[in-house]
């Protein structure tokens, strides 16, 4: 049987590990498919690294649309990232009748209703396993694995370069500014970290789990998007000494209202597995009503554990591209006439716990003023720490816990609090999640 002849555009970190790895185990990635899966073209810009990888077969140019065009390619791998050229490679190749595997979770997030129509309507299969969470099958299990399931909620750490943050922070007692500055240094975060630390990466990630888990459409709009860099070193600590740790989490769930789809630091137990994730690791707890809670752990990035997920997703192309296409696993699970107009609700409907922490004038009343506030909104005190001033300081920190509100009323609460004369800067709000049942 012939080969399946891939074409790989780009080869950085995920792309020269896809190749890695695809070469390394070749024979058995045979055994599993069937045949044989060799790259015949590579497109990059930088040639000689192309060459520096591909050997006599393999062809190399800088022209991506050389590839996507070529009528011997079977598979285009699209490892170029971005949301403007990589949108176009991908609809070309589809318009040329190729499958194509992608890692490219922005680009979908973004766009992913639009390309996945114009793949249906071609009949050909677009693959992203490497999409979310690197090397971790999290998209097979929620597509697959899970699909007897009425998926109840997903909460994921996914963003290996916020994860490391917060670990540090907790672990040395460091300062955000000075841990992202290591982070830079190890390679863990870009020049430009923006997209790691303020949650657009997670929010990229999270749209999709969501669209899988509850059949809806690609919503990236509907996202709500907080990062890390408001976090201190006290808040951290704080939380730990109430039995917490602070995570940046995606969290997707299904509510009579609604589906929510968030993503910012929240308390989880400390008792909590994923609570105990440190690092650049990733992961995912997923409750289903069948099978509960099931915990997806792994490595998040990197080039041979992302590259692992792009050969799976080639293997999966390879078994699948001669069935029929209404039989095959449809992109997002649901069949695609019949996905959920289920809407995504606003953050001012959800309902969660809070860490509140406040600074304050230490007086006698400041207490009673601030729980007449919360009572008139309806808002319960589940416990509170009052920490001792510092010598010669005015001023203490009041940290308290609340039971479950809606964001609409903790938001009143908070305006009504910092308007108090005795209250001194911001109130901190941090989201509370206990994850039943992981």
């Amino acid at each position: 049987m012939n080969p399946i002849k891939v074409g790989l555009l780009g080869v950085g970190t995920v792309g020269g590990g896809t190749f890695a790895v695809l070469k390394r185990n070749q024979a058995e990635i045979a055994r599993r498919a069937g045949r044989d899966i060799v790259v015949s073209m590579i497109a990059d810009r930088d040639l000689d690294k192309a060459h520096s990888l591909a050997d006599s077969n393999i062809q190399v140019t800088d022209d991506a649309f050389a590839v996507v065009t070529n009528p011997d390619i079977d598979i285009v791998v699209e490892l170029i990232g971005g949301v403007t050229i990589a949108k176009d490679l991908i609809l070309k190749a589809i318009e040329n009748n190729k499958h194509v595997v992608t890692a490219n979770k922005a680009l979908l997030a973004l766009h992913g209703t639009e390309i996945f129509a114009a793949a249906r309507e071609k009949g050909v299969i677009v693959a992203f396993e490497a999409a979310v969470a690197g090397g971790i099958p999290i998209i097979k299990a929620l597509r697959e694995g899970l699909t007897a399931n009425r998926i109840e909620w997903i909460a994921g750490i996914i963003n290996g370069t916020a994860n490391f943050i917060l670990s540090e922070m907790r672990e040395k007692g460091q300062s955000f500014e000075t841990v992202l500055e290591q982070a830079k240094l190890l390679g863990y975060a870009e020049a430009d970290p923006t997209f790691d630390i303020e949650g657009i990466d997670a929010a990229h990630k999270i749209t999709i789990m969501s669209a899988i888990a509850f059949g809806i459409p690609v919503q990236f709009d509907k996202v709500y998007v907080e990062g890390i860099t408001q976090l201190t070193g006290d808040d951290i600590r704080y939380a730990e000494d109430l039995g917490y740790r602070i995570k940046l989490l995606g969290i997707t769930k299904r509510t009579d209202k609604g589906i929510e789809l968030r993503v910012h630091p929240t308390l989880i137990p400390a008792q909590r597995l994923i609570a105990n994730v440190e690092g650049v690791m990733n992961a995912v707890v997923v409750k289903g009503d069948a099978v509960g809670a099931t915990l997806y752990y792994g490595a998040g990035a990197g080039a041979e554990p992302t590259g692992s997920s792009v050969v799976a997703d080639l293997v999966d192309v390879t078994r699948m591209q001669t069935a029929d296409p209404m039989h095959r696993v449809p992109s997002l699970a649901f069949q695609p006439d019949l996905l959920s107009s289920t809407p995504v609700i606003s953050m001012e409907e959800v309902e969660t716990a809070y860490y509140l922490r406040l600074r304050v004038v230490d007086k006698p009343g400041v207490l009673a003023d601030i729980s007449r506030i919360l009572a008139n909104s309806d808002i319960s005190i589940n416990a509170m720490v009052q920490k001792e001033p510092a010598v010669d300081e005015d001023n203490v920190d009041i940290i308290m816990l609340t039971h479950l509100t809606i964001e609409k009323r903790i938001n009143e609460a908070i305006a009504s609090i910092e308007m108090l004369p005795v209250v001194t800067g911001h109130v901190m709000r941090i989201r509370l999640e206990e994850l039943d049942n992981e």
